[in-house]
């Protein structure tokens, strides 16, 4: 059996910038299902294979998400992309912001993007197709 993810759930609160957001990351995908549910608006946006689901966030949280801070909570989703500094400058271009920190690694380049909501999103290219090159951890990165 091979696992894969299918998709993800969130609520956010920029719905609209949401949705810009991840047709910049990915041209390709979709809407392959909206409508209304309990009054929030919601979408599944993806491929035939992989698909986001968006749920529009209607109440605040106590405070604000802050990735890598120690909480719990996802810190991001990662995405296996073919053109990752294509996608830095579509995500640049429509005004989102680069988080992105140092990494120099001979089989795989990582950038981070954080959306309107504040979710940090990584996207990793590979230059290799051996999984001994592809997931080393003891080079620089």
């Amino acid at each position: 059996m091979q696992i894969r993810m299918e998709h993800a759930n969130l609520s956010v609160r920029h719905y609209d910038e949401s949705i810009r957001f991840l047709k910049a990351a990915f041209p390709d995908f979709d809407i392959r299902r909206e409508g209304i549910n309990n009054g929030r608006r919601w979408m599944h946006i993806g491929t035939d294979d992989t698909y986001i689901a968006l749920n529009e966030a209607t109440a605040e949280s106590a405070e604000a998400w802050m990735p890598y801070a120690g909480k719990p909570g996802v810190n991001h989703l990662g995405f296996v992309v073919d053109d990752v500094e294509g996608l830095r400058d579509r995500l640049s271009a429509a005004g989102f912001r680069d988080s992105t920190y140092p990494n120099n690694h001979p089989h795989r380049k990582r950038v981070y993007f954080y959306d309107a909501d504040g979710n940090d999103w990584e996207f990793v290219e590979y230059f290799s197709d051996d999984p001994a090159e592809r997931n080393d951890y003891d080079l620089p990165d």
